[in-house]
């Protein structure tokens, strides 16, 4: 007999989830990201092109910046990266 995992059986790694959900993500649409996992909520360190960036403590940011981004929680580790654009890249006249 065969059981489904529970969910504190299954290890969830963290995700970093964009809004709006298209991509690519670029400034003009407001971007906001949202950290999570199955790690402490509340307890989430956020990093823009490798450094440091915001305080932590916030599971949800808005950008104001492009970059690459990646949040790490604590109990579920780094988040995969988003890259967010200022939306000029590929707009040139040819």
């Amino acid at each position: 007999r065969c059981c489904p995992l529970s969910p504190t059986g299954v290890t969830q790694a963290t995700q970093l989830l964009v809004e709006p959900p298209w991509t690519p993500a670029v400034l003009w649409d407001r971007v906001t990201l949202s950290c999570q996992g199955s790690g402490t909520a509340g307890d989430t360190a956020w990093y823009r092109d490798g450094w440091h960036w915001w305080q932590e403590g916030r599971d949800r940011v808005t950008v104001t910046k492009s970059g690459t981004y990646t949040c790490d929680r604590a109990g579920t580790g780094l988040s995969p990266p988003v890259t967010v654009s200022d939306g000029e890249e590929g707009l040139g006249v040819p």
